[in-house]
């Protein structure tokens, strides 16, 4: 019998595995009575801001900051159950001079992992592991790793196309799609058994419109509309999503209301759990259109998910988005997004080659053993 390959993981620690961010916030309303509040919300990128919430960068030169971190809740059943499905390693960047602390924690908190499998270091790219798991968006964009996935956080919202999720349970979903732990043979979705059809694929690959297309043909779909931040002076607008303010936004998160969210090309996107049952409640097929986080989150909280990648040129891609009635901003950032986007069909269920949004429905109607409508 031969030896079982284990893919490797290398996992952060800051906002991975204990509060820094969130710790210094609250360290700082102690300290300077802060009315309102300072908020996590307002440390939305890394790095000095100009803002108030630069204060917290005077509790990262305490020794007493890194020895009384929390860890983060969930953290250590997580780090458990990911060392059954693949080695663990930790790259962590932290000064010098707390160095000993910090290898001293993860010791204590985190018996799981070697000693010979931590490292200290901010060159994260030089760490040759198949996955890396961080919140900071220039570790995930310059890793060598076959997967780079950032955890979602305020500071790196405006990150776009890449692998990203929410929560543990996401992460380990998409763990286990990567290494295929489990059956590749997707159910054929029936009457009895409704499940949830996912359109996945880059900017300009014509997801809408050919989910649009589906509705039309067959009579056992329903659409899920999602909640998005989008601006709504753009072309984009449509009946596919509720318009909502990032004020709102963010407070349906805080209210765990959204059982996914995430950010693309600078726009806040989301998707009530409640509406997805009260679809299948009916007994219809969901189907919707989502990046690759939104695609794992279904699949981490719901059963019989399938997942669809629409694999289209990539200049007809920047075609479509060059026509789009929308800012050069956002352009760029779809554009920009394209080659990280076009990795994830390898992780989808099914791709379908664009040829025709005619020819891509009927396509992902057979595939998914779903019938039309008769003419």
């Amino acid at each position: 019998m031969s030896k079982r390959f284990r893919m490797s993981t290398a996992l952060d620690v800051d906002d991975l595995l204990m509060e820094c961010v969130p710790y210094a916030i609250k360290l700082a309303n102690e300290k300077y009575k802060f009315d309102p509040p300072l908020t996590i919300y307002e440390v939305n990128r890394w790095g000095k801001l100009g803002t108030r919430a630069d204060v917290i960068f005077e509790f990262f030169s305490d020794p007493e900051f890194f020895k009384n971190q929390p860890v983060i809740d969930g953290a250590k059943q997580f780090v458990k159950q990911l060392s059954k499905m693949t080695e663990v390693f930790i790259c962590t960047s932290v000064y010098p001079q707390f160095m000993g602390i910090r290898a001293q924690r993860i010791k204590e908190e985190f018996p799981e992992i070697p000693e010979e499998h931590i490292y200290m270091g901010a060159r994260k790219d030089k760490i040759n592991v198949d996955i890396l798991f961080d919140d900071g968006m220039h570790n995930v964009f310059n890793s060598n790793a076959a997967y780079p996935i950032l955890m979602r956080r305020p500071w790196n919202m405006d990150a776009t196309g890449m692998l990203a999720v929410n929560t543990y349970d996401e992460f380990l979903k998409l763990v286990e799609v990567i290494t295929k732990s489990y059956s590749s043979q997707t159910e054929t979705l029936t009457a009895e058994h409704p499940g949830v059809v996912v359109l996945v694929g880059p900017s300009g690959s014509g997801k809408t419109k050919i989910a649009q297309l589906l509705l039309k043909k067959c009579e056992g779909l329903e659409k899920l509309k999602s909640y998005t931040t989008q601006d709504t002076t753009t072309d984009e607008k449509d009946d596919w999503y509720n318009y909502i303010s990032l004020e709102k936004f963010h407070k349906m998160c805080e209210n765990k209301e959204l059982f996914e969210s995430t950010m693309y090309a600078g726009h806040g996107y989301g998707s009530k759990k409640a509406d997805v049952d009260e679809i299948l409640k009916g007994g219809k097929h969901v189907i919707t259109v989502m990046d690759i986080c939104g695609a794992m989150s279904l699949k981490t909280n719901f059963n019989n998910v399938v997942t669809i990648y629409i694999k289209r040129d990539k200049r007809d891609l920047i075609a479509k988005i060059l026509n789009k009635n929308s800012t050069i901003e956002d352009k760029v950032n779809r554009i920009v997004s394209i080659e990280a986007e076009q990795h994830n069909e390898d992780i989808c269920d099914y791709v379908i080659n664009f040829t025709s949004y005619e020819d891509c429905a009927n396509q992902i109607l057979s595939v998914l053993g779903l019938e039309g409508k008769s003419e």
